[in-house]
């Protein structure tokens, strides 16, 4: 089950969010959703499938009574802001034609685009348009990704591949990657590669590690073995002072009345009568 469920749509609700947010009526439902699809449609073949490409990673959009915010999610948002924001303006001017509305567009920069799961799955599939070695593509995909601090990598292309009679599917893998765990933050990204002899896709999953894992586990970790260690364990060590007396009567009778006559004793009767007389 885990191969087919996608991870973000298993996880959203609980540690991701909402691509799309926004509330309406049965009325205009149908209506805004054919809207939201027109929108990523547009954007996506202007900056994503055009030779200046932006790479954008997502695409959320907020809905009021008034306007649409569209956020984009970018590695080079020089590419989408333009010189002086005109590339910004063209593209704000050209969704407002298409949903009659007013729209009102943010770019956000991706600090680290080597661990965004949809910019990798862009990178192979641009490779493999190249006819570029589909399996040093991947080798290559996956060392970077691991060395910049993630901690698990698939990589999974189907298809012809290499331009063969027949398609097959090759994967790999490495690290690890907990499909079932909510807490895991699992990024995915597919993409589509459409070559001479075929449509290849792209699949990327990578493991970034759990969410908040590593506040609590120092948490509880650095002042649990100092307060089981220190007051328990020296008094049960101390309880088996009494070499000669047995285990059941120790713990039968109050100890504490018959430590002091038998520490006593032998510690004021051994020097006053050894030490003095041997002198």
């Amino acid at each position: 089950m885990g191969q087919k469920v996608s991870p973000i749509g298993f996880r959203t609700g609980i540690t991701r969010g909402w691509a799309s947010r926004w509330f309406a009526p049965k009325s205009n439902y149908g209506e805004f959703l054919v809207e939201d699809w027109k929108i990523r449609e547009f954007v996506e073949n202007r900056l994503n499938r055009q030779p200046p490409y932006a790479g954008i990673s997502s695409i959320e959009i907020e809905r009021t009574r008034e306007e649409v915010k569209v956020t984009l999610k970018t590695a080079r948002p020089g590419l989408v802001i333009g010189p002086r924001g005109a590339e910004v303006e063209k593209l704000k001017e050209a969704l407002e034609d298409l949903s009659d509305r007013r729209v009102n567009v943010n770019v956000l920069e991706i600090t680290h685009p080597d661990l965004d799961a949809q910019l990798a799955a862009g990178a192979v599939a641009e490779q493999l348009k190249r006819r570029a070695s589909f399996r040093r593509a991947i080798k290559q995909r996956c060392e970077t990704i691991m060395q910049s601090g993630a901690k698990g990598v698939k990589i999974q292309i189907s298809g012809r591949l290499g331009g063969a009679e027949m398609s097959r599917t090759v994967k790999t893998l490495l690290g690890s990657i907990p499909l079932h765990t909510l807490d895991a933050d699992v990024d995915y990204g597919f993409a589509e590669c459409f070559a001479t002899y075929g449509a290849l896709g792209v699949k990327v999953w990578i493991y970034r590690g759990k969410f908040g894992a590593d506040d609590h586990s120092e948490k509880i970790s650095r002042p649990g073995p100092s307060q089981h260690s220190r007051p328990p364990r020296r008094p049960q060590s101390g309880g088996g002072r009494p070499r000669g007396g047995p285990r059941p009567q120790a713990t039968a009778s109050p100890v504490t009345e018959q430590k002091p006559p038998e520490t006593q004793t032998p510690k004021q009767d051994a020097p006053a009568g050894t030490t003095e007389e041997g002198k």
